[in-house]
């Protein structure tokens, strides 16, 4: 019993003290940005993004290493994912770029992940094979993870969703003013054209 609380509680332990590598930024009209994370030769990587708002919710990304070389490119891209294994140590720079765009700014969600995910405590400290209990708090603690990604690109679309039905609320709600304005327009014109009707009538038979 004393074995379970203790797995049970480094799950809650180590998703307490987590810290996320993930972070969105708002990305200016004709502007670039730049992000950088120092990495170990060998050390497998992950680089992540998404357009959540703006435009036609696309952007430029370019990632780079530490020699100049270039590992991606993705011109226009609205969402993509890359992973690689660094050949050299040292400084590798992901930049967004959003400078094809003259008016429209942009919201990125951006994540960085180097390296793997570090293993529950206690699982890895012993060479005997794992007990039900070890290998159950490992399934549990890999499906949470699995949840917390879930979730980010449910918010995500979720965001994405609320903004274009906001700019097409915006949109039907200023052509219907505009239809509106123009309805009364048409009105008002037609009354004016049967009000001269009925004017001229009656100078001639005054006139006469």
């Amino acid at each position: 019993m004393d074995s379970q609380l203790f797995y049970i509680l480094s799950i809650f332990a180590l998703l307490s003290t987590t810290i996320a590598v993930e972070l969105t930024f708002e990305l200016p009209d004709n502007a670039k940005q730049c992000f950088h994370e120092d990495i170990r030769q060998g050390v497998e990587s992950t680089v992540e993004f998404q357009v959540v708002t703006g435009g036609k919710y696309d952007v430029d990304m370019t990632l780079t290493g530490p020699r100049g070389e270039v590992l991606y490119q993705g011109v226009k891209k609205q969402f993509d994912t890359f992973k690689w294994k660094p050949s050299h140590t040292g400084t590798y720079t992901a930049c967004f770029s959003n400078e094809f765009s003259t008016f429209s700014h942009k919201l990125v969600y951006f994540d960085f992940q180097v390296g793997e995910e570090a293993p529950l405590p206690g699982t890895h400290e012993h060479l005997t094979a794992m007990t039900k209990m070890e290998q159950s708090s490992v399934n549990i603690h890999e499906k949470l993870n699995s949840i917390l990604d879930a979730q980010t690109h449910y918010r995500l679309n979720e965001a994405k969703g609320r903004k274009r039905a906001e700019d097409l609320n915006s949109r039907v709600m200023t052509w219907s003013l505009f239809e509106t304005c123009v309805v009364l327009l048409i009105g008002i014109g037609q009354v004016m054209i049967l009000k001269n009707f009925f004017t001229d009538k009656r100078s001639i038979v005054s006139a006469t």
